[in-house]
């Protein structure tokens, strides 16, 4: 699950893009120094994990040290990245098939948006792939992780089958991927502004302790299917940049703006063939960003509503299938309004949601810090030791990395600064959220900390 939601659509749809940004070589140092500082946050949450086994992530481990009130604001913003990540899914699900099935796909003009043309068909494909994933949760997490494993060996499959194939044609040259960096920017310009973006691209390793209540195997084994699942992550990325720079000439390819620069070099390369292996990859990993997402999302809907942040219903689980429907119906409505706005309006709300997932990580690793002490034991005891002097160390310097890219993305003099529209967006999220917190008010008062505790975290008084 972890993998198969770190990397979803934009492994095989952006590489050109971030070649653009940053060049072949410095895209992939952007990916694997974010990927790095990734695994420094990701400790937090082996510990917390272990500590914390319950539904709910960043939401139950912010309640648990911070209360209440912060709470509400942690998992406010982490349903902002969970939702906007599941509707970019499937948005890219509908950009495939304008490449592979335009026939199908471009059919019924609607409308312009941000000079995005809107299409019935593309709206209908994506809005299809949104109702199948939430019925598929729905029906239990047997079926959907069964799903998830067999869509992520495809898809490593086919990037490896890809990356090999690129290396032994006559026709694929790492020649081509000169020059290493852009042209227009100071090469360590180029890669920080990739590196910026690692919270986005590698949220998904977090799905593991949304559903940590579902585990059938111990939370220790969790945090090390956390580590693995970052650094398959960060090659898988490496990876597709690297054939879609050595399949053509990357320069020639970013200069013609395509709708899909990684589709048009392999189709290049090696015609049909290549491109159905590609769309299938593709394909695999929308696959596994939807049902992760979901996954993840769901679950911490449950662990609010559980804690009556929000309305209780989001607390009811299905009768048969025991999965919090409530969150999935949810989760599924709000995206089915995305695909009407067209993939430039929604490629705003997700260069914004990074803020709401980099949020998360902060206030996990600053739980961690302040659960640990520097004695080597967890405060409020604990027999395994958990929270070593190196741990409380590796947490402090994970909430420095969150607040380093939070200022990334919202100081304005940063490379990776948010445009107006994305702060917009988030202004608006942010409103909508206060909104809610309000009405919630008094129904949340009723209930004392002890009541909360033992709802969200499972302590009984």
């Amino acid at each position: 699950m972890a993998l198969g939601s770190a990397v979803g659509w934009g492994a095989f749809v952006l590489p050109a893009d971030w070649m653009r940004t940053a060049g072949p070589l410095g895209a992939i140092l952007g990916f694997l120094i974010g990927g790095l500082l990734m695994l420094v946050i990701a400790t937090s949450y082996g510990t917390l994990i272990r500590a914390l086994p319950v539904s709910g992530g960043e939401f139950a481990y912010t309640l648990s040290a911070f209360g209440r009130n912060h709470a509400v604001l942690c998992g406010w913003f982490l349903t902002l990245g969970y939702v906007c990540i599941v509707a970019l899914n499937a948005s890219a699900l509908a950009l495939l098939a304008r490449y592979v099935l335009p026939e199908v796909a471009e059919r019924a003009l609607l409308y312009e948006v941000a000079g995005w043309e809107v299409y019935l068909g593309e709206v209908l494909i994506a809005s299809a792939a949104l109702v199948v994933f939430a019925v598929l949760n729905v029906r239990g997490t047997t079926l959907s992780g069964r799903l998830q494993l067999i869509f992520c060996l495809v898809m490593v499959t086919g990037v490896a089958a890809l990356l090999v194939g690129v290396l032994i044609h006559p026709d694929g040259s790492f020649g081509r991927v000169d020059p290493l960096f852009a042209v227009d920017s100071a090469p360590w310009v180029a890669v920080l502004a990739i590196v910026a973006i690692a919270p986005w691209a590698y949220v998904g390793f977090d799905n593991v302790p949304q559903a940590a209540e579902e585990f059938a195997f111990s939370p220790r084994k969790a945090f090390r299917l956390i580590v693995f699942a970052i650094l398959a992550a960060a090659l898988l990325y490496s990876a597709m940049i690297l054939v879609t720079a050595a399949a053509t000439s990357w320069t020639d390819l970013v200069a013609e703006d395509p709708l899909w620069g990684t589709g048009d070099a392999v189709s290049d390369l090696f015609g049909g063939a290549g491109t159905t292996l590609l769309a299938v990859s593709v394909s695999m990993g929308i696959c596994t960003g939807l049902n992760g997402f979901y996954i993840a999302a769901s679950r911490l809907l449950f662990a609010m509503g559980r804690g009556r942040m929000i309305p209780s219903a989001f607390a009811r689980l299905n009768p048969r299938a025991r999965t919090p429907s409530t969150g999935i119906a949810f989760v599924c409505a709000i995206c089915l309004i995305a695909p009407w706005f067209g993939r430039e309006a929604l490629l705003w709300v997700v260069d914004m949601s990074a803020v709401g997932v980099t949020i998360a990580y902060t206030y996990t690793c600053v739980v961690a810090y302040r659960m640990f002490h520097w004695s080597g034991s967890l405060r409020g005891g604990g027999a395994e030791q958990l929270g070593t002097p190196a741990k409380k160390l590796l947490s402090l310097l994970g909430a420095v990395i969150g607040c380093s890219f939070l200022a990334l993305l919202l100081v304005p003099a940063s490379p990776a600064a948010l445009g107006a529209e994305s702060l917009i967006a988030l202004g608006v999220w942010i409103v909508i959220g206060l909104i809610i917190f309000m009405l919630r008010r008094r129904e949340n008062a009723k209930l004392t900390d002890e009541e909360l505790d033992y709802l969200v975290l499972d302590r009984g008084p």
